[in-house]
């Protein structure tokens, strides 16, 4: 197979203008080349979003690969160097929207396991892809509905590679090995609205939530672990008043999120948060939006097979990291207990001029293919 197969199947899934959650027929591209490799394909098309579910072989281990063939959006395109959806090369590097975030990366899937059957087309266990164009937007009917629709079937995964780009500084040197959740609450907390020169008549919102705020905001809310940082609470948004000068609001209106590891559940931050509001006397009402749950893959059989294929392909000895923001490995972590993200750089991810390094696309490819050699191929 030629080196360059990788770049080329990238250039023409970056050509494709398939802004969240539009496809923009990506994935028949890569179903196609699937199919002629063994697969068998289950399209899964929900609400406006489509979805695939692609397996080779019926056995166990499951290694699948998780990625989104959808992107944000250019911004203005007169900023761009060169036009967002025409694959461009320039000083080394490959530029177009998705080219990091993530069409490299399913570039990279597709091709490294076509070399990986063709050498071992009689391969222990199973391959699969997990596709979706939702990744992006908001992720109601992508990855977590064919996630439920695996399990509604018992179709469960041994270990689960998503092509988020993860790296910082150069390919390899980063190991998505899990996130922390998020969960968002919407707080109002309800005073008497009254005429600012007379507070005697009233009951200030702002006034009676700011000690309860600054207690929520020095609460430690965990110590983190192994692998998290501590659990950090912040506002996003406060609302309160009505415009005018001389009137005490009636409601202050609240928006905060936590970024939470493992080391706390959402029971336990919501009944602390519930107690701090109750001790300050107020009247309110919450509402509460889980967004994502923590996942964690611990150290073992999947972060060391990834981590020899990085070492074997760049040199580089890979760090486990658990920052950054969500991702659909939160979705996936339910129907499988091993989760990692490798992918390329970073950097330019929903920038202008979103890009990645030539010279890195061929070695993300080895580094899946090895891995499915490290996993699947007894030695």
């Amino acid at each position: 197979m030629m080196n360059n197969s990788t770049l080329e199947l990238a250039k023409v899934l970056i050509a494709r203008r398939s802004l969240t959650p539009d496809d923009a027929g990506c994935q028949d591209i890569l179903i196609e080349r699937l199919e002629k490799i063994g697969f068998k394909i289950a399209r899964m098309r929900f609400g406006d979003v489509d979805n695939f579910w692609a397996r080779r072989g019926d056995a166990k281990p499951v290694i699948c690969f998780a990625g989104h063939t959808d992107v944000v959006p250019t911004g203005p395109v007169e900023k761009w160097s060169s036009e967002p959806f025409t694959p461009t090369l320039r000083d080394g590097m490959l530029f177009g929207r998705g080219a990091a975030d993530m069409k490299t990366s399913l570039a990279a899937f597709v091709t490294g396991i076509e070399e990986f059957v063709a050498a071992h087309p009689g391969h222990s266990g199973s391959i699969a892809l997990l596709v979706t164009s939702d990744e992006e937007g908001v992720a109601v009917d992508g990855t977590e509905k064919v996630v439920l629709a695996l399990q509604a079937r018992n179709e469960l995964i041994d270990y689960c590679i998503v092509g988020e780009p993860t790296c910082a500084a150069k390919l390899g040197d980063t190991l998505k090995n899990g996130r922390r959740g998020s969960l968002s609450g919407t707080l109002v907390v309800k005073g008497i609205q009254c005429h600012i020169a007379y507070p005697h008549l009233g009951k200030n919102p702002i006034h009676l939530a700011a000690p309860a705020i600054a207690e929520l905001a020095n609460t430690t809310w965990d110590q983190g672990n192994e692998y998290f940082p501590p659990t950090t609470w912040q506002i996003s948004n406060i609302r309160g008043g009505t415009g005018a000068t001389n009137v005490v609001p009636g409601t202050v209106d609240i928006e905060f999120n936590f970024r939470f590891s493992t080391a706390s559940t959402v029971e336990s931050l919501q009944a602390k948060v519930h107690a701090i509001l109750d001790s300050h006397g107020l009247d309110y009402d919450l509402d509460w939006a889980l967004s994502g749950k923590p996942y964690l893959t611990p150290k073992g059989s999947l972060v060391d097979a990834v981590a020899q294929a990085i070492k074997d392909t760049t040199g580089v000895e890979a760090e486990l990291s658990t920052s950054g923001g969500t991702s659909d490995g939160r979705f996936i972590a339910d129907i499988c207990p091993q989760v990692l993200e490798i992918g390329p750089l970073n950097a330019t991810i929903h920038k202008i001029d979103e890009c990645v390094a030539v010279a890195d696309i061929e070695p993300l490819k080895e580094i899946y293919r090895l891995t499915l050699v490290n996993l699947l191929v007894t030695k």
